[in-house]
């Protein structure tokens, strides 16, 4: 009877030596108050009375947000939200766990002494546009400094950059202005263009226009001379002078025909009395001779 229950506190205190240690895991073991091992994932065992489990680590990626509050070199107050994710290196679980009481604490000083650094000497509008410099610096020096205490950095990201709410509100109205004047720009260029290809198209149709009228002019010379040659060979001792003052006359007959016929002209009844025919025939006549004149003087 004694020796069995010698046996059962025997069997009980080696089977409380077993621990088991999950995935993505370690357990630091210390014997007597002592660093004794690292226990890994699996089955373990420790000596019972002995060997104490002195804490877990967790060697999975883990993330620490941070909001920095500071002010720009144009004097500018900001807000920056950094991410930072780190793990344990399996093979410094040693250092990880001696070393640094609290790793979120000196993660979090080292990414505010680095933005402080850096945001103060650039304007608003620089910090913007080194938004993944800045987070660079924050993953290089977090590098050096926590692989000391068995940490790596995997990532560092600078998320944003949040201006007070009246300067987004400024920087925004400065904006839409912007856009505006560039859309101004563009409207102005296309109208200017639209006029360009409007005279261009003018002037082809004026060129155009002119072509056909002097085309139509030589085919009204050319039947004119026609008209002439036939009249003169038909009316014996007509010259070529008396064709071309009855061709003006009919030219200038149809033409007070073609006045009429318009809508809104107004009819006017003139003498057609073979006196008034001769008249008008004079008058061109004399008009003819004044243009020959003129044209023999070199006027």
């Amino acid at each position: 009877m004694f020796y069995g229950i010698i046996a059962l506190i025997a069997l009980g205190a080696i089977l409380s030596g077993f621990f088991q240690v999950e995935t993505a895991a370690a357990v630091v073991v210390q014997r007597m108050g002592k660093f004794q091992r690292v226990a890994t994932a699996g089955m373990n065992f420790k000596l019972p009375y002995i060997d104490q489990i002195a804490g877990r680590i967790d060697l999975r990626v883990q993330q620490l947000a941070l909001d920095v509050e500071t002010k720009t070199k144009d004097n500018v107050f900001v807000k920056i939200p950094v991410s930072v994710q780190y793990h344990v290196i399996p093979e410094k679980v040693y250092e990880a766990f001696y070393k640094l009481a609290n790793p979120k604490q000196q993660i979090s000083s080292y990414v505010f002494n680095v933005i402080l650094g850096h945001v103060p000497k650039m304007n608003l509008d620089d910090a913007f546009l080194q938004q993944s410099d800045i987070a660079i610096a924050i993953k290089d020096g977090l590098d050096d400094v926590m692989k000391t205490y068995g940490y790596a950095i995997d990532q560092a990201l600078v998320t944003d950059i949040e201006p007070d709410e009246k300067v987004k509100a400024a920087m925004n109205e400065i904006n839409a202005a912007q856009r505006e004047q560039v859309a101004a720009s563009a409207r102005g260029e296309a109208e200017k263009i639209l006029k360009v290809k409007q005279a261009e198209a003018e002037a082809e149709s004026k060129a155009l226009q002119g072509q056909g009228i002097a085309n139509q002019r030589r085919a009204i010379i050319e039947g004119l001379k026609q008209s002439i040659e036939a009249f003169s060979a038909a009316v014996e001792g007509a010259t070529a002078k008396d064709v071309m003052m009855l061709v003006l006359v009919t030219q200038y007959l149809d033409t007070i025909k073609e006045i009429g016929a318009q809508d809104k002209s107004n009819t006017l009844f003139m003498s057609h009395s073979p006196a008034a025919m001769g008249d008008l025939f004079r008058q061109l006549q004399d008009a003819v001779m004044i243009g020959q004149k003129a044209a023999g003087a070199g006027v």
